[in-house]
């Protein structure tokens, strides 16, 4: 045990300041390393990673490379989970932000299958593999280092900081995509830019480099909560975090796991799935909305201001009526939407803009909470480690197989998004079913 952590109750608190900026910037970057992902997955990587052909076949395999990387995060939970219960958040949060931000800047300049043939992918999987490793060990990091420093009754409310990063992150990636998307205009709108194609894909990967330097610098000002301090002086530090879960914990890890699982699929449909779909010609093998890149885009970034929002107005109402309570009702809602899709979709313009409105506001109300109700769900000797495996076990049920499963009922559709929202409503109904099993954990001891 290093002797920084059993002094940690000795140095001073961290600031409110400081923790939500810690806990908020290296979320963002995180997140911002994914969405760049995500949207090179549908804009990018079907033209340069795989052999030209079928492009929904192309899509797909991009999808599945993209759905790679949470097979990899509950590995990247199980590992950064035992150095954070053992070793400390701070150490193992900037482990972990310098994992992800070596992978994302090295996708940058790699080679396509042009230049190396099926090498090209295959560095491609093994760097997106690396990215949900690393993004298995983010999130339950952050959302510890805001809760077990948040004061009485704001848990929830703090909680919704690290969740915030995801809102940025994608507005960040995909604006910064749209500027390099104008400064390289194509003249078929369904296909980027030679000049795109070429390099200018590459900027947001590399540009993660200077985001992740900012991160490590608020993370290292950052000192251990009072939490794991009062665990390492009352020798509480576990030699076997995992074993010791899973002995005495399996229930919430269970429950925990399909918490998440409505809130991944909405997340997942909203943000990659929506692209494709939106980006679709009316008269393609998979017709779709027919919107350009840029004007979809920004129709996005409008529903993800409203994600955002309603992320920090879900803390004050998850500290106030409860975790469990606020997120039935918030599953409910995300089950009936599932089965609004069509009648949205068929309403034009405006039909679609509440289709991202009411989506995002959704899914800030859900992952809202999440920041809070999953640490509070295991004791904290094996907090890190029990958060982030539920948190990211869920990914490969929910997040992993989303935009590979919507494009598969949006084909067998006939092109209709109508399975894919009952998709949603089922797997919302399951999420409910989690909810009803489970219990409060508001007034849980954060330092027990």
């Amino acid at each position: 045990m290093p002797s920084a952590a059993a002094d940690a109750s000795a140095k001073p608190a961290n600031s409110r300041s400081r923790v939500l900026l810690a806990s908020l910037v290296g979320t963002t970057i995180e997140f911002y390393d994914f969405y760049v992902y995500a949207t090179a997955a549908v804009l990018v990587f079907p033209h340069l990673f795989f052999p030209a052909g079928d492009e929904t076949t192309a899509l797909l395999s991009s999808f599945a490379v993209f759905g790679a990387a949470m097979v990899a995060r509950p590995l990247g939970a199980v590992f950064f989970g035992h150095l954070g219960d053992r070793r400390g958040r701070k150490t193992t949060l900037v482990a972990a932000l310098l994992t992800m931000g070596l992978a994302t800047f090295l996708i940058g300049v790699l080679p396509t299958y042009a230049v190396a043939g099926w090498f090209a992918p295959a560095l491609l999987v093994i760097l997106r593999l690396a990215q949900g490793f690393a993004l298995g060990g983010e999130w339950s990091g952050a959302a510890l280092v805001a809760t077990e420093n948040a004061p009485k009754g704001k848990r929830a409310l703090f909680g919704t900081f690290p969740q915030l990063g995801a809102p940025i992150g994608f507005i960040i990636a995909n604006g910064l995509f749209l500027i390099i998307a104008a400064l390289m205009p194509s003249e078929d709108p369904s296909r980027p830019s030679t000049a795109f194609l070429e390099w200018g894909w590459r900027i947001p990967f590399l540009f993660s480099a200077v985001m992740v330097i900012v991160g490590l610098w608020v993370r290292l000002n950052l000192v251990e909560s009072s939490a794991f301090a009062k665990t390492v002086k009352t020798g509480q530090v576990r030699k076997m975090p995992l074993a010791t879960v899973l002995q005495q914990n399996l229930r919430e890890l269970v429950l925990g796991t399909f918490y998440m699982l409505a809130t991944y699929v909405l997340f997942y449909l909203m943000t990659t799935f929506s692209l494709s779909y939106g980006r679709a010609a009316i008269d393609a093998g998979l017709p779709g909305l027919g919107y350009e890149y840029t004007n979809f885009v920004l129709m996005m970034i409008v529903g993800v201001v409203f994600f955002g929002v309603f992320t920090l107005v879900s803390g004050p109402w998850a500290d106030r009526f409860g975790r469990r309570k606020t997120l039935i009702w918030v599953t409910l809602g995300i089950a009936v939407f599932g089965l609004s899709w069509v009648p949205l979709l068929a309403g034009g313009f405006v039909g679609v803009m509440a289709w991202l409105i009411i989506g995002f506001t959704l899914m800030g109300l859900t992952f809202g909470p999440m920041g809070a109700l999953l640490p509070e769900l295991f004791p904290a000797n094996v907090r890190y480690t029990g958060s982030g495996i539920s948190y990211n076990v869920s990914s490969i049920l929910g997040a992993a197989v989303a935009p590979f499963v919507a494009v598969a009922l949006w084909s067998w559709g006939g092109g209709s998004p109508f399975w894919v929202g009952v998709y949603l409503t089922a797997m919302a109904a399951i999420t409910l079913v989690a909810l009803l099993l489970g219990r409060e954990t508001k007034d849980v001891d954060i330092e027990a």
